[in-house]
């Protein structure tokens, strides 16, 4: 799917020349020429990434800029302007701009940095810390140490069931070595024995499993490690 980004530009001719450049480099670019249009086109679409000029007809790109951050927190926004005073700047910056290039610019860092911002928002999206999971009847709160069963059993976890279920759910359907949870869970100066997280496995399976001899969710991998499918 290509990333899409919002191009907020009332000089005609840039706006033209930006899109081409952009659709070239694979993007798919949504068009707005004025505040108004951008703030209507980033509550209907869906965006990888805003650029938005400063001095905009109805609304300026600094207002814009707020209202879009009341909404979304973590798109990227690159502000593309001819105010390029250090006071502008800074200002763009502190109302949640992440990049500010001035007007003229060198269209080959223009697309520099739009790669950049992209491909960082995208890293950030895949390392978003899991918070809640669902599996079955069950649910898990990482937060609190929640958990229900398909029974309607609660109980609260330990902080490192927590951690241990965190890992495996979060590399679901691979196998996670003894190696790996030993390093990641106790840490290097401990040294449970196999059979300490065979429990914890164990403990899973009595808290999640509608049926303890056929494993459906927490599986062993006879000499290398754990699963959990789902």
């Amino acid at each position: 799917m290509k990333q899409k980004i919002l191009l907020v530009e009332d000089e005609e001719n840039l706006l033209d020349i930006i899109k081409l450049n952009l659709e070239l480099e694979g993007y798919s670019v949504g068009l707005a020429k004025n505040g108004k249009s951008a703030l209507e086109n980033f509550e209907q679409e869906k965006f990888d990434l805003i650029i938005l000029d400063v001095m905009l007809p109805e609304l300026n790109g600094f207002d814009v800029c707020r209202k879009i951050r009341l909404l979304n927190k973590n798109i990227p926004i690159l502000f593309l302007t001819a105010k390029n005073t250090s006071e502008d700047r800074i200002n763009g910056l502190k109302i949640g701009a992440d990049d500010y290039l001035s007007k003229p610019f060198n269209l080959e860092e223009l697309l520099l940095r739009v790669h950049n911002l992209i491909k960082r928002n995208s890293n950030n999206n895949e390392t978003k810390e899991l918070e809640f999971y669902k599996f079955g009847g069950n649910s898990v709160n990482f937060l609190s140490y929640e958990m229900s069963n398909s029974k309607g059993q609660k109980n609260i976890l330990s902080k490192r069931e927590t951690e241990l279920l965190k890992l495996l759910i979060e590399k679901k359907n691979q196998v996670v070595s003894r190696d790996e949870i030993l390093e990641k869970i106790w840490g290097e100066n401990v040294f449970p024995t196999s059979r300490t997280i065979d429990n914890y496995i164990l403990n899973f399976r009595k808290y999640f499993e509608t049926n303890n001899k056929e494993t459906q969710y927490f599986q062993s991998i006879r000499g290398v490690g754990y699963k959990f499918v789902d």
